[in-house]
This record gives C-alpha cells, structure tokens and sequence, in this order.
C-alpha cells in the first residue's frame, strides 16, 4: 500500500487537533472508571436541587439520584457482578467471537473473502461493504461483532487502508442505525412509544410499526452515498498520512492464490452453512413456528428468532469453519478447534476490561437520572421556543444528536422525550410518524462519536489490530466527518420528503399534512 502524498488542508489540522486532544485521554478502562466517579460526585451535588421535571415514563417527579448515600453505595457493591455480566454487549461480542474465532483461525474467511474479491469491482468495494453494514441492523447489535471487523480485513486484503474499511462499516452499522429497507425490531419498538404519546392527544391514534420503513430504505441510499465519498476522498488519503498501517500484522489475511484443496474445503463449508440457513428459513417460515412470538412475528424484540441471533451467528461461522478446517488440512483434531476459540478470547482481553468499567460507569448513568434530566430540559426547552414547524424538526435533530452523546439507548431516550415532541407537533399538523422520523435521524449520525456507545470501544480495538496507536481521539477524529455531513444531508433529506408530501412508511390512521 503506497502512502499518499497530498497537501495538509484546514480540515486535516482541525481532525489532527481532535485527535491528538482526544488521544490525551487516558484509556479506555480508565475513562469510563473517572467518569463513574464524576457521575457520582455530581449526582450527590445535584440531588438536593427540585428540578420540576416529571418523568413522562412514570409520571412522578423526576430527582436526581444520590449515588453517594450510604445505600447506593451498599447497592453498587452488591450488585457490581450482576452489572456487569448483564452488560448486553459483552455477551454479544463474546459469543460472536467464538464462532467468527472458528471461521477465521481455520482459514475459511480467508477463502472466503478471496472470492469477494475475485469478482467485486474494486471502485465499488465501498459501498457494497456499506451496504452490507446497513443490512446488519436486522441482525440486532450482530454487525458491531460481524461486519465492522470484516470491513478492516476486506479493505487490507484489498490493498487499502484496513481502518478506512472499518470507518465505512462502522458509519454503516451505527451512525445509518435509522438507514434500512428490511423491518427490524427497533421499528416497533419506538412505534409503541410514538403511539402512546399520540394518544394523549388523540386516543383513537394507531400507527402502524412500520410507519417509517419507507423513510428508511430511501434514506440508506443517503448514508451509502455520504459513506462512500467520505471514505474514498476523505478519511481513506488522510489515514494514509495520519495512521499509516502497521509494518508487522499478525493473522491479516494474505492474497496468495487458493489452492484447489482449499476451493474444495471452501465449496463444502459453504454448502454447510447453506444447509443451516435453509433449515432455519424451513423452521421459521410456518405460521406456527416456534421461532415466532405469540402474535406470528419474527421481527419484533419477543420472537424467539430475534433473541437468537447471536447464537446462529455463532453456529453459521462455527460449522463451516470447522468444516473448512478439517478439509483443508488446518484442522486434524478437535483441540484445533478449541485453540481457535482460545485465541479469539485473547484477543478481546483488553475489550473485556473496558467493559467492567463501561458497564458500572453506564449504571450508575442510568440511575442517578443525569442523563433523563438533560433530555427532558432539552425537550422542554425547544417547545419553549415556538419555533416554526420546519426549524422544529431540525431542532429534534439536534437536541437528540446532542443527547446521544450521553444516553446511548434509542429505546430509552424516545421514552423521555417522545411524550413531549409528539403531542406538541401534533396541534402543529405535523404527524407523529414524522417526528419520530426526525428522531432516527438524530439518534443514528452521534453514535460514531460517543466514546459512551458500548461498542465503541470494540472499534477501538478493532483499529488497533492495523495501527496499535489507535486511541479515542484517533477514532473519533475519523467518524467525526461522517457525523457532519450525515448530520446536514440526511436532515435535509427529510425535510425535502417532507414538503413533496411522500408517505414515511405504512399508512397510520393519523393524517399525514405537508407543510
């Protein structure tokens, strides 16, 4: 890979003081460590304060919580295992790995991804990769463990800059969260809350769960197109001169030729996990399956499918790697394979402790109500503005871009806010299927640049495989132009949808008004 040679612009000394400032930080686990203790400190000086917030999820008076007292202190002590192996993403990522471990130490990703290559133009690398990252939201939280890692080693074995291929995924994955043309369990999910905040309003409101879906398949073309010019023009020649790769990389795939033992091994894994897939389809696809919740769904968060994907994305890397191992030649016996899972655990040791200290800095978050708080003096503040409707829609945009930054569940922060928004742009005329459209707008572009997202320290170590100085700032120098950009396009994007007066999903029985 030739290092690119190109004038240093007024742009690449902005994200090279963001990086160097952010690089300052101390690591990871220690981040998070200092800023539970800050969290603590601030909810003992706070608690005393009436704020005059009602939390619209319980409809008492929200307080700030002392974290400090006596018996918060008891709890956190007794608690501290429980927070922390209930951490949703440590198990996600942990049993991910075991199965992606399989596939990659026996040589299948490998084989696999030479044949991507063969036949993937290479100018559309990108945003085939984006696309990919996209799709993943199906899978729930799957393409944090699965895509953004395969984005790095699709881009090397290419010939170009491994982080640049895990920038295109990860703005795919998380910072297009909202961007999907398939149904997946958050559409529901936030339809519930946008529906009951309607109804106070109007009770004969009903929205359909997928009153955004057509908003969100057209709007993946937006993250495609922003992702996919920012990577080749922008991150990729910085990265060259910023972050250059790493002289000596261990277990990156190489691009020598397959031999025909391994296309064979590689047929007969394929097949295998084919086999799988066509056996979970069979099983799922009856009205009465199993893998269903009580109403017929797949997609919604109680289908049993739902809560399995990790665990079939563990069996569908899991059987073919091994396959492959064993027809290879990689494999000759079964402790090969547990060497495989061993060595994939070592490599999310540092992972694991980061998420120790992530897990109780996020609880102790949760339950000192700092984090509710600002989004509910947020919210309240720009109903206090009247503004019109247009500058009302950019302002959710805003405010929950901004509260992102510290409330990283969507879920939980459209339970705060949804009851204000929605029924306030209702005696404007503006439906609740649009805001709570121009909340996924919101919610999605900041996820790339939270250090609180608790995956982003994954990424973190995923970059490090490539350039072992990666830090926070490193990372968050890189996403931050995907953020901007994503934050002015896609904004403009809906407000152009808007005033064309086209349909946000499947129709709801609440009119839909164009401005």
């Amino acid at each position: 890979m030739e290092k690119a040679t190109k004038k240093i612009t007024l742009l690449d000394r902005f994200l090279n003081l963001v990086e160097r400032v952010g690089n300052k930080l101390p690591d990871p686990a220690i981040l998070f460590l200092v800023l539970m203790l800050v969290v603590w400190v601030m909810s003992a000086l706070l608690a005393p304060i009436d704020f005059g917030e009602i939390d619209p999820r319980t409809g008492e008076k929200l307080s700030i919580q002392n974290l400090l007292s006596g018996t918060q202190l008891a709890a956190f002590l007794s608690n501290m295992i429980q927070v922390f192996i209930n951490f949703p993403p440590l198990g996600v990522v942990l049993l991910a790995m075991l199965g992606v471990g399989v596939a990659e130490h026996s040589g299948y990703i490998n084989a696999g991804l030479k044949y991507l290559l063969g036949f993937t133009p290479p100018s559309l690398l990108t945003p085939i990769l984006i696309l990919v990252a996209i799709v993943s939201h199906t899978a729930a939280d799957a393409g944090y463990v699965l895509v953004i890692p395969l984005g790095g080693v699709i881009f090397y074995a290419a010939g170009r800059h491994p982080m640049a291929g895990i920038a295109a995924t990860f703005a795919g994955v998380s910072g297009g969260f909202s961007a999907n043309f398939i149904p997946s369990a958050i559409d529901p999910l936030l339809q519930s809350f946008t529906q009951s905040a309607a109804q106070i309003i109007d009770p004969s409101v009903e929205l359909n769960p997928l009153n955004n879906i057509f908003f969100t398949g057209l709007s993946s073309l937006v993250v495609i197109g922003v992702g996919w010019y920012l990577t080749d023009r922008v991150i990729e020649p910085r990265l060259y001169r910023s972050a250059p790769v790493d002289d000596q990389l261990e277990d990156v795939p190489k691009m020598e030729e397959l031999q025909p033992k391994e296309k064979a091994a590689f047929k007969l894994a394929t097949s295998v996990m084919l086999v799988f897939l066509v056996g979970l389809v069979l099983w799922a696809w009856p009205e009465s399956s199993t893998m269903r919740d009580g109403a017929g769904n797949l997609t919604t968060s109680a289908a049993p499918l739902m809560k399995s994907i990790v665990p079939l994305i563990f069996l569908v890397f899991w059987f073919p790697g091994v396959v492959f191992g064993f027809a290879s030649g990689n494999y000759t016996e079964m402790k090969h394979v547990v060497a495989s899972m061993s060595k994939s655990m070592g490599s999310m040791s540092h992972y694991i402790v980061m998420a120790f200290f992530c897990a109780l800095f996020i609880d102790a978050f949760t339950k000192s109500n700092i984090g509710a708080l600002t989004a509910l003096k947020g919210a309240n503040f720009l109903q206090s503005l009247e503004l019109p409707g247009q500058l009302t829609i950019v302002g959710i945009i805003v405010l929950s871009a901004f509260v992102n930054l510290l409330v990283g569940s969507a879920s939980a922060k459209w339970a705060l806010i949804s009851p204000i928004f929605v029924p306030m742009l209702m005696q404007l005329g503006i439906s609740p299927d649009l805001t709570q459209a121009a909340y996924r707008v919101g919610d999605s572009v900041s996820n790339i640049i939270t250090p609180l997202l608790p995956y982003f320290p994954l990424v973190v170590i995923f970059c490090q495989r490539y350039v072992k100085s990666t830090g926070i700032g490193t990372l968050v120098s890189i996403m931050l132009p995907y953020t901007l950009v994503l934050l002015v396009t896609w904004t403009v994007f809906l407000l152009v949808y808007w005033a064309l007066g086209i349909p946000l999903g499947l129709q709801s029985t609440y009119e839909y008004i164009v401005p």
